[in-house]
């Protein structure tokens, strides 16, 4: 059965728009999501005759008159993001990604209130983005990490994940789906939500969580797969921060531990009784996925 979800609904000719596309980065990233396939239909400047290509306005909504844009992503810093994510929601656009890192938690939990209340869905902060390979990708997920596979790619990080896309693209079994999720603590996607959508997403074989030491997303993750009865497809963790000593800062506004909520420890304990393989290397990962090919090839071949 489908689950409706925007994120799964979005393909290479949804209009997709970029608030900020006169910056620097805004301009770089608009014309690399446009090569790769992503219909960027324009985007926000304060300079609206900005000449870079686009279609430039001044205000979301006039974008969204003139293109019909169902999605965004804002290339504007941490301190604009609310007004950003705000600006289109009020505009009728459904799916706003924000991808600067470190927005101030008050301003977190307004945009994830707003985002609800307009039925819209928030990605971020702090993601790379998003992609299905070789149909569009809506952030800077790096090309050379993206190949059309059955493993659905989900994490917090996004630099252990880049390197987890790489490893699958290189062996040739790539991604149904990659969504980052982000690291900062309050968020508007999280593992958990994303669950029943890739349990019915037909191209999707096999589940792949990239997690990190810190926050409760594993463990509410495992609690999610477990109110299930356990999950109908393969999932396997890797998750980042095993070294990391207490009580030093690590970076990530997400990582984070509450007690014994959050420790790897928790996260393996949790994970494992939902029935999750946790691989403790990128390289355990990907065997466990080349497994997981080779017994569906197997089962391909026994049902013929």
């Amino acid at each position: 059965m489908k689950i409706p979800h925007p994120l799964f609904e979005l393909g290479p000719t949804s209009p997709v728009m970029v608030q900020g596309i006169a910056g620097r980065m805004g301009r770089r990233h608009a014309k690399l999501m446009r090569a790769y396939g992503t219909n960027i239909v324009g985007g926000t400047s304060s300079r609206p005759d900005d000449n870079s290509g686009f279609l430039v306005r001044g205000s979301v909504r006039e974008v969204v008159d003139a293109t019909g844009a169902v999605a965004s992503i804002a290339m504007t810093p941490a301190l604009d993001t609310l007004s950003a994510a705000t600006e289109a929601f009020e505009a009728g656009v459904k799916t706003v990604i924000t991808i600067a890192e470190g927005v101030p938690v008050h301003d977190a939990l307004r945009l994830r209130s707003i985002a609800r209340s307009h039925g819209g869905i928030w990605l971020g902060a702090s993601t790379p983005g998003m992609a299905v390979p070789n149909s569009f990708k809506i952030g800077f997920l790096p090309d050379i990490a993206l190949r059309p596979g059955s493993f659905a790619l989900i994490s917090k990080s996004g630099t252990l994940s880049y390197e987890v896309g790489y490893r699958l693209a290189s062996l040739g079994l790539g991604q149904s789906i990659w969504i980052g999720v982000g690291g900062d603590a309050v968020k508007g996607l999280r593992f958990a939500d994303l669950l029943d959508p890739l349990l019915a997403h037909a191209p999707t074989r096999a589940i792949i969580l990239v997690g990190e030491v810190g926050g409760s997303e594993e463990e509410e993750f495992a609690a999610a797969v477990r109110a299930r009865g356990g999950s109908s497809k393969p999932v396997v963790a890797l998750l980042a921060g095993r070294e990391a000593k207490e009580g030093v800062s690590m970076g990530h506004a997400g990582a984070i531990t509450y007690g014994n909520t959050g420790t790897m420890a928790s996260k393996i304990k949790e994970l494992g009784a939902a029935g999750i393989t946790v691989a403790s290397t990128i390289g355990g990962l990907i065997g466990i996925c080349r497994d997981i090919t080779s017994a569906d090839s197997g089962s391909d071949c026994k049902g013929d």
